[in-house]
């Protein structure tokens, strides 16, 4: 039921992300008298359509759509889906415009500002649905995040490795400074820094940062979990030491004669004295108390944890959509990034590049509208960046031809289009075969 669920939302977010983004290419179009031959959502390869407004039963029931220019329909690959613009090279990979003369309501007649304006179109759709959404999510729920101002690290093997000690306070990564303490790790990575510059005690120390762990920085979750201090907020009358005499605000200091800083160092002993009674070292006020707890078979003493807080902040309808506009672009500079480690192999990022099967795992087992919407931005965000790459048959190597064309007043010929289109495919059939093959290796390791 999980992966249907999964499967579900993916076949759901996938599709609404292509129909956008074509539909920001067929707005232009219009827009500009360019002609669509057809807008489909996934590829007709082969000529073969699960439907079409053209043909079929749905042309018998809806005469009216079948008689419009531009044929509607769905594929049978869900690799994408497009937009044949009459008088372009494409995905289509069809030229017979070029057997006729060019025709006023063909893409390849208009001036090239316009014929930017349509190849941007899908990428400005996707942009802008993102703000829309990130405006609709900060309205409804606002923002809720530990801030790494107030927080200090717990810290795994890796980062202990890497310098950083639990009780650390990172301050900056180089000139960089940290605000989200979830993304402490991601910000580690995607400054790729030199230096991280910490707080330990009282003292202000940096860290340099050894490059050639950046691969176990990207692949080793949990470097810096919040260290929380083990300070009881509340004892429940169900507790196993409901009449211990421990209560609100007393700080656990020491386990069975272990000193204990934080409340992860007190785990391993616990589950060590499961269903036994501990020595416990407790600071209350100015006093400093010894008594013996009582330790449950799941490795617990049944007490509340004072947590550290949490920083939120609402938004109404005027300050959502400023703030939904600052989230995208913060969101787009965080993938760009990203894409920089995936580009420079000593990382080990393109290890990480996954297909739809990787896709399918970030989405919750449950559906949940605020991690769908979320993870729908994101999406939407990815395919607006990744479409704008300059290499051919993507949005932004038709951009960059055109540009070149408004430089130097020199247009590419069809010829050339047609063979940068070919490069393009191959070099993106290239990036799936990897995304696949890093897909298929992980579920081999999970078996």
């Amino acid at each position: 039921m999980t992966v249907l669920i999964k499967a579900l939302q993916l076949i759901v977010a996938l599709s609404l992300l292509i129909a956008i983004h074509e539909l920001g290419h067929f707005t232009f179009a219009k827009i500009f008298g360019i002609r669509v031959d057809k807008f489909f959502l996934f590829f007709d390869a082969g000529g073969f359509k699960l439907l079409s407004t053209k043909s079929g039963w749905f042309s018998k029931l809806f005469p009216k759509l079948a008689s419009r220019e531009t044929e509607y329909g769905i594929g049978w690959l869900p690799l994408g889906g497009y937009c044949k613009i009459c008088g372009m090279v494409d995905e289509s990979m069809d030229t017979e415009f070029t057997k006729h003369e060019p025709q006023p309501w063909e893409f390849r007649t208009k001036p090239a500002w316009q014929r930017l304006l349509v190849m941007a179109g899908g990428v400005l759709f996707n942009f802008i649905l993102a703000i829309a959404i990130y405006s609709g999510i900060l309205m409804k729920w606002g923002t809720s995040y530990y801030s790494n101002e107030d927080n200090y690290i717990y810290v795994n093997d890796l980062a202990y490795d890497m310098g950083f000690r639990s009780g650390d306070r990172i301050l900056s990564f180089d000139d960089y400074v940290p605000e989200n303490f979830g993304m402490l790790q991601a910000d580690l990575a995607r400054q790729t820094a030199r230096k991280a510059r910490v707080l330990r005690g009282t003292d202000t120390l940096d860290i340099y940062i050894d490059h050639s762990m950046l691969p176990q920085v990207l692949n080793t979750p949990g470097m810096f979990d919040i260290a929380i201090p083990f300070t009881i907020s509340a004892v429940p009358s169900s507790s196993v030491n409901s009449e211990a005499g421990i209560g609100q605000g007393d700080r656990i200091v020491a386990l069975d004669g272990r000193p204990i800083r934080f409340v992860q160092d007190a785990r391993g002993i616990l589950r060590e004295n499961a269903s036994r009674q501990i020595e416990t070292e407790i600071v209350r006020g100015a006093d400093t108390l010894c008594m013996a707890l009582q330790v449950d078979s799941l490795g617990m003493l049944g007490v509340q944890l004072a947590m550290p807080p949490v920083k939120t902040k609402e938004y109404n309808f005027m300050s959502a959509i400023p703030a939904g506009f600052s989230l995208t672009f913060k969101t787009i500079g965080g993938y760009l990034q990203d894409l920089k480690l995936v580009a420079t192999p000593s990382t080990g990022a393109y290890k990480s590049v996954g297909s739809f099967i990787a896709m399918g795992q970030i989405f919750p087992s449950k559906w949940n509208w605020y991690e769908f919407l979320n993870i729908l931005a994101l999406l939407s965000i990815m395919l607006g960046v990744m479409n704008l790459l300059p290499v051919p048959a993507l949005d932004g190597g038709h951009i960059v031809f055109t540009l070149y064309e408004m430089i130097t007043r020199r247009k590419p010929s069809d010829k050339f289009m047609y063979a940068m289109q070919i490069v393009g495919m191959l070099l993106i059939f290239g990036l799936m075969f990897l995304a696949f093959g890093n897909d298929i290796a992980r579920l081999f390791k999970m078996l």
